[in-house]
């Protein structure tokens, strides 16, 4: 199974609409995508896709299944849009350190152990995920904190969408760092398995910093802020944008989707999974074939 978690340390890089429209891309090539964004704020992945109609009420969610306290089965949390299974975010997610803290200091008291950033992990492996599911892509906040680290620890790779800027270049120089203190913390390995650079302009600065990320790159993707605003108002991915609610198809849009296909096609073959019916990048009229 191909499992990553998106993350960048700057906000407002497209960490979230680069989660979705993997996911879609992974999934338009035959492959079963599970999504599990971990982001507490309102502007998150299952707005994105329109499954947060529950966050606010008093129902299952996976911060209960994470306290061990669920109240039904895994996969009665799931919601498909656009060929992909997600799970939603519930608002309990804003509280997730102090319940995780509570449950590992009750189990501790009754001579258990219960480590608080290897539930998501335990959540998954339990209800069958890396059997079910071909990828699994994790979207936590950029913060550190429980949901970064159970992200992680689950997935055990990173995709790092980058800003071509002076703060993006700081993060860039960071990485390695970053990716050493995720180690440490979670005594586990984690991997990069691409740099996405989001916005580039082809500026002479911007060549530079590219040229100074250690990590694969293999694409990089314009500035497309009208096609990302409207997915967020449409509640869609790119490929249903440009396919449903664009009056006419825009060549560099459809070569921004050709991108996320192709950037799909990398991360799949880093782990040798085989998608069954890949389209040709950016055709967004490519028919879905799930297996």
């Amino acid at each position: 199974m191909l499992a990553y978690s998106t993350y960048s340390e700057a906000g407002g890089v497209g960490k979230t609409t680069t989660a979705a429209n993997l996911a879609v891309a992974h999934a338009r090539a035959g492959l079963k995508p599970l999504v599990v964004p971990l982001d507490p704020q309102d502007g998150d992945l299952s707005r994105l896709f329109g499954v947060d109609d529950q966050r606010t009420e008093s129902v299952d969610n996976i911060v209960r299944h994470m306290i061990r306290r669920p109240k039904g089965e895994f996969g009665e949390l799931i919601r498909t849009v656009e060929g992909v299974d997600i799970v939603p975010e519930h608002n309990m997610l804003s509280d997730l350190a102090e319940y995780l803290q509570r449950e590992k200091d009750q189990s501790e008291a009754m001579g258990e152990a219960f480590g608080i950033h290897a539930q998501l992990l335990r959540v998954l492996r339990e209800a069958g995920v890396p059997d079910e599911y071909d990828v699994l892509i994790c979207d936590p906040p950029a913060t550190e904190g429980p949901h970064l680290y159970n992200a992680i620890n689950a997935t055990r790779s990173l995709v790092i969408p980058v800003e071509p800027s002076a703060k993006g270049e700081a993060a860039v120089e960071g990485l390695e760092e970053l990716v050493s203190g995720f180690e440490e913390q979670l005594d586990v390995q984690v991997g990069v398995l691409a740099a996405i650079p989001i916005g580039f302009k082809n500026t002479r600065d911007q060549r530079s910093i590219l040229e100074g990320i250690d990590y694969p790159v293999p694409e990089v993707v314009g500035e497309r802020a009208s096609l990302m605003e409207g997915c967020w108002m449409q509640q869609c991915s790119a490929f249903e944008y440009v396919r449903e609610h664009r009056d006419r198809r825009r060549d560099y849009e459809i070569e921004t989707l050709a991108k996320f296909d192709r950037l799909a096609r990398h991360l799949e073959a880093e782990v040798g999974v085989d998608a069954p019916n890949p389209p040709e990048p950016g055709d967004v009229d490519h028919e879905v074939m799930t297996v």
